[in-house]
């Protein structure tokens, strides 16, 4: 049932959320099979993974999780893009690891790299224009972000944190690595406009990029 405290459009609000993180999943599965870099959360994904036998997917909600315990000292409140984040993300990314079919050739994993950034530009779009809640992580930042950190630093501290804890576990970090932090952001500004849902109620800003 659609709860009616989502704002209208409501279906089609829900099927660009879930369309949209979804492709998310699948943004990640491209990087991680490429074998060329993960996205930056990815790579803790993976080497919490590698050192526990459990999967990327599944420490990817795990992760998602523990983040949002952190909101609670923040202040932030999560919405139902959040609690959806947190789960669709992990199982979908999973999924899409084991359709995926093998590859040695350079230019397949390289072409994987490419559309991988391509389609999280496109996922973010949908699932934060969809405007029914950050995700964990843009929760985190936006956070730091009210306490007096400039959204810049917080990123970039988070994101830096992440990246080195996940290489120390064992996390591949390479040139798709460098390649996401570099275009995501451009491609996602140039993607949120045109996919943000109109909404009946008051403007809000949206949340920055992941």
């Amino acid at each position: 049932m659609i709860t009616p405290l989502l704002p209208r459009p409501r279906l089609r609000r829900l099927v660009r959320l879930y369309a949209g993180l979804t492709l998310y999943g699948l943004s990640g599965a491209l990087l991680v099979h490429s074998e060329l870099g993960s996205m930056p959360w990815d790579v803790l994904h993976q080497g919490l993974a590698r050192q526990t036998g459990l999967s990327i997917g599944t420490w990817s909600v795990l992760v998602g999780a523990l983040l949002m315990l952190l909101w609670i000292p923040l202040r932030q409140k999560p919405g139902l893009g959040t609690l959806s984040n947190v789960v669709v993300v992990g199982m979908t990314v999973d999924l899409f690891l084991w359709l995926l079919p093998e590859t040695d050739s350079l230019v397949a994993r390289v072409g994987l790299l490419v559309l991988g950034v391509l389609v999280c530009a496109i996922a973010t779009g949908c699932y934060i224009g969809a405007r029914l809640g950050p995700g964990p992580r843009d929760g985190l930042m936006t956070g730091l972000a009210a306490r007096g950190w400039s959204v810049r630093l917080a990123r970039t501290a988070i994101e830096v944190a992440v990246v080195v804890a996940g290489v120390l576990l064992g996390g591949t970090v390479g040139v798709g690595t460098v390649v996401f932090a570099v275009a995501i952001g451009p491609l996602a500004h140039l993607f949120l406009p045109l996919l943000r849902m109109p909404d009946e109620t008051p403007e809000t800003p949206l949340p920055e990029a992941p």
